[in-house]
């Protein structure tokens, strides 16, 4: 695995960890730190020994509190529409063909909500605070917060938290349909790590077809989304791992997916 200056990657067995590794900047994400998960996800992507993929943040008080503001300095509407056209992380992330689980363990602010929101699934600490503050900066929501926020929680909730900036604790984050799972900071993430370790064990071809349908679901109408499903549906039955499942189901024991 490469290595990166602002990232630590960890393989555990099936399982991929990225932690954030700025702690003294609160895990803020500057270019750098964009850049390089972008690049730990393409070599990820090829590691067929790597089936989930966990994010998470350095120390106890941030997953990540947001983009690095220093960087906004002197910037103008040409030079920023230039960085958010460049190589993105939360579209990365999104667009990801394994599982992908953040593990929220503090703030989890402006850019660190929205690349929670880019994970599939998220899990948070009791003490985990979540927001879209931009507006307190006159400005929006920059990295699909607006977008993904609303496709998840509804355009109400939505509202609610991108206008009036205010940071929500874990509990209403739960409440809201933000988070999927709450636990105490102890447990997080050898919580976290048993879900991840729960779906490695599924078939990776069957995850990557589920993944695709249900995005499907909220980008397309639901016609489409059928259609897609029945396609998605039809690839798993030319794959290895379905004659495993089935064959492993009607011999009652448990199944060995090879990815194929």
């Amino acid at each position: 695995m490469a290595s990166y200056e602002t990232l630590l990657v960890e393989r555990r067995e099936r399982v991929a960890l990225i932690t954030i590794n700025r702690p003294q900047k609160m895990n803020a994400l500057n270019i750098q730190t964009r850049e390089e998960g972008a690049r730990a996800l393409e070599e990820l992507r090829e590691d067929e020994t790597v089936r989930v993929v966990v994010f998470t943040g350095a120390g106890e008080k941030a997953f990540v509190a947001g983009a690095d503001i220093a960087e906004f300095q002197g910037r103008t509407a040409v030079t920023q529409r230039d960085v958010m056209t460049g190589r993105s992380l939360f579209t990365a992330v999104d667009s990801f063909p394994k599982p992908v689980i953040a593990m929220v363990n503090g703030y989890c602010l402006g850019g660190g909500c929205e690349l929670a929101l880019s994970c599939d699934l998220r899990v948070a600490s009791e003490n985990a605070k979540f927001g879209q503050p931009e507006i307190n900066l006159g400005i929006i929501p920059g990295g699909g917060g607006t977008q993904r926020l609303t496709h998840l929680v509804g355009e109400g909730k939505a509202m609610e938290l991108i206008l009036t900036g205010d940071i929500i604790d874990a509990q209403t984050a739960y409440r809201f349909g933000l988070v999927n799972f709450v636990y105490p900071a102890a447990d997080l993430e050898a919580k976290t790590m048993e879900l991840a370790n729960r779906i490695a064990e599924k078939s990776p071809v069957a995850l990557r077809m589920a993944k695709e349908a249900v995005k499907t679901a909220s980008r397309s109408t639901l016609d489409e989304g059928l259609r897609r499903e029945i396609d998605l549906f039809s690839i798993c039955f030319s794959s290895e791992d379905k004659d495993e499942g089935v064959s492993a189901f009607l011999e009652k024991r448990k199944a060995e997916f090879k990815g194929r």
